[in-house]
């Protein structure tokens, strides 16, 4: 190791900051942001006596002598000094910083290669989560209570751990700070119980179907998981980003097969939590758009339970992005609704006639098998049967299949999708946007254009 990393606290003390431009003024910042009394001044004036009580100094004027002269004085005086892209007149070395308030990562690769270590930041900056620096400030508030409560150094290392990593430490990185403190007051009440502490609900949407759409929250949390209970239409490609010892659940509903029952799939969500399991329910696409997150959400409210939810890319974006159609634009349209095909039939209709004007984006979820009732729908809703519409079938993945071409044909383009055995979702995207589809290069094109 060719550098000892330390952590000093510079709340209140001085540090001297020499030159100006843009290395100055990043060293000036980074000391103000740990708490010091930064002086900055020019160097054609300095004297050893600027430097005297100094905690450290910063030397940046991008001139050798003038680096060199002042890094001298600082010496002189005492003051550990660090001189911008001189490592030879260097005491310390300023390392690459991840910085998520009480926790801070330093990288330092001792001057060898600077981008290295700004790789590795990036890399960590990915890892960690932007409210990380709260699971600190948690853990401070109640380790006090939990020092007088849990005696044995085992079981209380372990009861830290479920902090950090359990309910608590959850709704925290959510930004539920309120709802962190009660599950830790919770957890307190358990052990002082001897009973088994309360599990956790994550709600996450798996987005189309490219596990590299995930968000990084959902990615971390399927590792995390002790039981995932997800949608027939979440792909395996997805599930292998969990977490290898979990515990896989199928609870999809899908049309003409045997199903999970929402509220069976409510009454497992609760069990599973009040059990002390970590569970992802992770549902396809976003878990508020047609995803009935909602009801789940109702179900652990009613029991009292802990959850967060993690929304993803909804099918209308990650389809239409990933065939090349713009759901708005500016001299098309600029109005985009999201609408349920299951729709079409019942008594909860949307209002049609509004839906059909000019310049409006409609996204249709689960719509190819209800296809021609939405177009007949539109028509009489004064649509114009020239209009073109896109179909977009297994949105974002390898197997991904779209067809294009005007709404009087819609039904006939949907029979391509829904009528093969291996049919995958659906989407349907009617409006000018449409045409796009047709314009965006496609090697594996299947379905000839109806012109």
């Amino acid at each position: 190791m060719k550098h000892l990393p330390l952590f000093f606290d510079l709340a209140g003390r001085l540090v001297v900051v020499v030159g100006e431009g843009t290395k100055a003024e990043g060293r000036a910042a980074l000391a103000r942001s740990a708490g010091a009394a930064v002086a900055q001044l020019a160097p054609s004036q300095m004297t050893i006596e600027d430097f005297r009580g100094a905690a450290a100094a910063f030397i940046a004027t991008d001139d050798v002598e003038g680096d060199s002269r002042v890094q001298a004085l600082a010496k002189a005086a005492g003051v550990p000094v660090n001189v911008a892209d001189r490592p030879a007149l260097c005491d310390f070395i300023l390392p690459a910083i991840v910085d998520r308030d009480d926790v801070v990562v330093a990288i330092s690769t001792g001057g060898a290669s600077p981008t290295l270590a700004t790789i590795l930041r990036a890399r960590i900056e990915a890892a960690l989560p932007q409210q990380f620096g709260a699971l600190a400030k948690l853990a401070a508030a109640f380790r006090s209570q939990v020092n007088t409560l849990i005696a044995d150094p085992a079981r209380r290392r372990t009861f830290f751990r479920r902090l950090i990593e359990g309910p608590a430490g959850r709704l925290a990185l959510a930004g539920d700070q309120a709802g962190a403190r009660r599950a830790v007051l919770t957890e307190l009440d358990s052990a002082r119980n001897g009973q088994t502490p309360q599990g956790i609900a994550h709600i996450v949407g798996a987005g189309p179907g490219d596990p590299d759409l995930l968000t990084l929250r959902a990615a971390q949390l399927l590792q995390e998981a002790d039981a995932i209970l997800h949608d027939d239409l979440v792909p395996p490609e997805v599930l292998a980003r969990a977490r290898r010892d979990a515990e896989f659940v199928s609870v999809g509903k899908r049309k003409g097969r045997p199903s999970w029952a929402q509220a069976d799939i409510d009454a497992e969500l609760v069990r599973r939590v009040r059990a002390g399991q970590t569970v992802v329910r992770l549902k396809a696409g976003d878990p508020f758009v047609f995803g009935r997150g909602g009801e789940e959400i109702d179900a652990l409210q009613a029991a009292g339970l802990a959850y967060t939810v993690v929304p993803g890319i909804t099918a209308a974006l990650g389809c239409a992005a990933s065939a090349g159609i713009p759901l708005t634009h500016r001299r098309i349209a600029s109005a985009v609704t999201f609408v349920s095909g299951h729709s079409a039939q019942g008594n909860r209709r949307p209002d049609w006639a509004s839906l059909a004007t000019k310049g409006h984006t409609l996204a249709i979820y689960m719509g190819a098998s209800e296809a021609a009732s939405v177009r007949d729908l539109l028509l009489d809703a004064g649509t114009d049967p020239t209009t073109p519409v896109a179909i977009v079938e297994n949105g974002s993945r390898p197997e991904e299949r779209v067809s294009s071409g005007r709404l009087s044909d819609l039904a006939r383009l949907a029979a391509l999708h829904s009528q093969r055995s291996d049919a995958g979702p659906s989407l349907i995207i009617v409006g000018d946007v449409a045409a796009y589809a047709a314009r965006k290069p496609e090697p594996n094109f299947e379905f000839a254009q109806v012109s």
